[in-house]
């Protein structure tokens, strides 16, 4: 017998509900299957039988995912949710606290105190709002429940247990968001795995209790996904009352619009040094009132939609990078 089956034979009696929870390997196939790849590569057998038979179905986490935010509102209803005096106070207080980590994170990977403190403050407020859902009800629940995501969600549920078993932490007490995203800076777990740093030195990348693990994690995601160090993230413009049809907008692709296309149909920036030839990502941002304001994306724009891939998430990031830059200046 293999050590998952002799595993799972020896937990057998253990309690009806257990066995109910929908994750128990003896009576699911898939889940079995995942565990024997885990477990042939290391990680041990009868806690990946334990730990799967406390998994629980949650079908809000499968609601959730169909009604995210930056599916349904409109630019000035997100911005409301992040933009706040007390975040943006908040943000002011953590750089202050942090500001030796913040600045050696600079050094090393060429971004911003304030973009890494604003995508904190974005994610948990700054850690105050880790998540309530169970990272290994949500993934499990994502993996093999998800109608079109299934296969994805298997890969961070598999990082996942790598993570917990490899640190020496009980996967079944961490919580995070109900897609599985994680601590400070709500990683998910393939990127836990790639971009987290042990950025305080004490040998352990912890990113649900260190908030200097968290910070140096920020900046090596961005610097690896391209920032450019010094530049700006977007660019205000002007433009017609209506945005052009011929002009694709709020995409999250690499800038590939070009300034003079934009000229061409009456949008032009109205700061900064852009050259008709540069590449943008044209924004048209909408209001309750029916104004639309115009910004243009530039590469670090797109750098910030890797971490998520929403054009309002990224203006909500920068705009709180830039009022607790502003807040900061003000107070020094």
């Amino acid at each position: 017998m293999s050590l998952l089956a002799l595993a799972i034979s020896a937990g057998a009696g253990q309690s009806v509900a257990a066995a109910d929870s929908g994750f128990d390997p003896d009576t699911h196939p898939d889940v079995r299957e995942m565990l024997d790849s885990l477990a042939q590569q290391g990680l041990p057998a009868d806690k990946l039988v334990a730990t799967m038979r406390q998994a629980q179905l949650r079908p809000q986490v499968l609601d959730a995912m169909s009604h995210a935010a930056e599916r349904r509102l409109r630019w000035d209803e997100y911005r409301d949710i992040f933009i706040q005096p007390a975040r943006i106070r908040q943000g002011v207080a953590f750089l202050r606290a942090h500001r030796e980590a913040l600045a050696r994170a600079q050094r090393e990977y060429g971004v911003a105190p304030e973009v890494i403190v604003a995508i904190l403050g974005v994610e948990t407020q700054y850690g105050r709002h880790k998540g309530t859902h169970r990272v290994l009800d949500s993934l499990s629940t994502l993996a093999f429940h998800h109608p079109s995501r299934g296969a994805f969600f298997r890969g961070e549920l598999e990082a996942f247990l790598q993570i917990t078993l490899g640190q020496g932490v009980d996967p079944t007490t961490e919580v995070g968001s109900y897609a599985g995203a994680m601590g400070y800076p709500q990683f998910i777990p393939t990127s836990y795995q790639a971009y987290a740093v042990d950025f305080d030195g004490d040998g352990i990348k912890d990113l649900w209790n260190d908030p200097v693990d968290a910070i140096g994690s920020v900046a090596n995601y961005f610097a690896k996904h391209g920032w450019q160090p010094d530049r700006a993230v977007l660019v205000e413009a002007r433009g017609p009352h209506e945005p052009p049809s011929s002009i694709a907008f709020n995409r999250t692709e690499p800038p590939d619009t070009s300034v003079q296309a934009l000229a061409d149909v009456g949008i032009v920036p109205t700061a900064g040094d852009l050259e008709p030839t540069d590449d943008v990502t044209p924004l048209a941002l909408d209001f309750a009132d029916g104004h639309v304001r115009y910004v243009l994306g530039l590469k670090n724009f797109y750098v910030i939609t890797r971490y998520n891939h929403s054009h309002l998430y990224a203006m909500a990031v920068a705009t709180l990078a830039q009022r607790i830059q502003t807040a900061m200046e003000g107070t020094s």
